[in-house]
């Protein structure tokens, strides 16, 4: 160990006799009747020293006022260097601060919230792809192409169990089964109706999480569409924050998390009304022959006015 590093962990005698010094300063930035007892001395280098002094001041149990002297080289008079309040090692400290993105949790939102989703939110994606890639049984799809090509050969490469088969169409199960009607009842047209009330009732447009949205969930990235004649009124949310999250909610509901909600522009708030009182209104002195007309002030008057 150097001397320089020595000297810098002995405190400077003038430095550590300046209690008074430090406390008086101290006192001076702090509120009065706050700075407490002297809990101690720490060297900061070659003749600067740190007093530290108790802080009685409620909320902050535990700090610290911590005064820093110091003096020049072959100098007997100690000057003040700063003041400030530190936490000690068992100070009231306040809990570490979380982004509001880490601390928000299902359910927190609340009417008139509004949730910005961020520009690369993993849990959407661009609405259009680019890919234009043909259905299955299309006939310019590739299947169909390795198809049409195994049936105008001689020779097939493999069995035939190997080959692409064409799906079935035209029976009445395929259709049943693309419509999701393979079942032995489904809802009647009473049950439709029911079934809308109660959700349009739960997450509709008239209730106040829905009056306070920016937006519809019609043009929400987290609506997941359903099929069916109710898809033209409902969709699934599938946003985690939301209040309606893994719930039927009508095509008119809306809250805060809306996947657009950071972009979209205030609505404009009316000027508030202005009184000009700097502008002159004639008054005629006389009234007009004709009661149905306005007369014109005349200067006379006018001058009237100004002497009346």
């Amino acid at each position: 160990m150097s001397a320089a590093t020595t000297r810098s962990r002995t405190p400077d005698r003038l430095c550590a006799e300046a209690v008074d010094l430090a406390r008086a300063a101290a006192e001076e930035a702090a509120a009065p009747g706050v700075v407490g007892e002297h809990a101690g001395l720490a060297s900061e280098g070659d003749r600067v020293v740190t007093h530290f002094f108790e802080c009685k001041e409620l909320g902050y149990r535990g700090w610290r006022w911590a005064v820093t002297v110091a003096r020049a080289s072959r100098a007997k008079v100690v000057t003040l260097d700063e003041v400030v309040l530190l936490p000690g090692p068992d100070a009231l400290l306040a809990p570490e601060w979380v982004p509001w993105s880490e601390r928000l949790r299902p359910g927190d939102m609340g009417p008139g919230d509004l949730l910005p989703t961020d520009a690369e939110d993993l849990r959407l994606e661009p609405g259009w792809s680019g890919e234009e890639e043909p259905p299955p049984n299309s006939a310019v799809s590739h299947d169909m192409a390795e198809l049409v090509e195994a049936e105008d050969a001689e020779v097939t490469a493999g069995p035939p169990a190997a080959l692409p088969t064409a799906p079935t169409r035209g029976s009445i199960a395929a259709v049943a089964e693309e419509l999701g009607m393979r079942r032995a009842r489904v809802l009647s047209r009473y049950g439709l109706h029911v079934a809308a009330d109660r959700w349009e009732e739960a997450f509709g447009p008239k209730t106040p999480m829905a009056q306070a949205a920016p937006a519809a969930c019609v043009t929400c990235g987290f609506l997941v569409p359903i099929g069916g004649s109710l898809g033209q009124a409902f969709g699934v949310c599938a946003n985690e924050f939301s209040p309606a999250d893994g719930r039927v909610v009508s095509l008119a509901y809306g809250c805060g998390g809306h996947s657009e909600a950071a972009i979209m522009p205030k609505p404009p708030q009316p000027a508030p009304p202005v009184i000009d009182e700097t502008r002159v209104d004639p008054f005629p002195l006389r009234p007009g022959r004709d009661s149905g007309s306005v007369p014109d002030v005349s200067d006379e008057d006018t001058a009237e006015l100004g002497h009346s």
